[in-house]
């Protein structure tokens, strides 16, 4: 008996730091669909633990940008369609979404009406800006890079985005 308690503990803080991984405001890979292609006015739950927060940074030659809660720069793909994903599996290990677990938030200088979220197929909710899903990328390795601007990845290129909504690069 005193060896299955120790056991289940594991097996029970396994569990929990596994689900803790799954959602919340950091990036995950997941894929998805879109809640419903619209930007403007992001989720209607209030913001709540694990909340995602959008703002914006200066990157680069690229100008002000919109980043995530560590500064580091969120993209586009050209490849998606009316708010959807595109990026599962690889691509979404190469090019992780940003997720949320509750309404995004819009700081420093993102609009948030310019914030929305997607339904992905795993059940997270992805961050939009201006309609786009967003994404970080595993080859930025802290806040003030921009390796995956202008990057042909899985199809099509990946690109910042400027406060407006509008493509940051090429």
């Amino acid at each position: 008996m005193t060896r299955i308690v120790p056991a289940i503990f594991a097996l029970a803080l396994g569990v929990a730091l596994a689900v803790a991984g799954c959602g919340g405001g950091s990036t995950q890979t997941a894929s998805g669909e879109s809640k419903g292609g619209h930007y403007g006015g992001g989720s209607s739950s209030a913001a709540g633990p694990g909340a995602a927060s959008v703002s914006v940074a200066s990157v680069g030659d690229l100008g002000k940008v919109i980043v995530d809660s560590e500064g580091l720069t969120l993209y586009y793909f050209e490849k998606e369609k009316n708010g959807k994903s595109a990026c599962y599996k690889a691509c979404a290990s190469a090019w992780p979404p940003l997720t949320t677990g509750g309404a995004p938030q819009a700081a420093g200088g993102a609009e948030s009406s310019k914030l929305g979220t997607s339904n992905r197929k795993d059940g997270t909710t992805q961050v939009t800006y201006a309609g786009w899903p967003l994404y970080t990328y595993v080859a930025d390795a802290k806040s003030g890079e921009d390796n995956g601007t202008d990057v042909d990845s899985f199809g099509a290129a990946w690109y910042p985005l400027h406060p407006n909504g509008e493509k940051a690069g090429e």
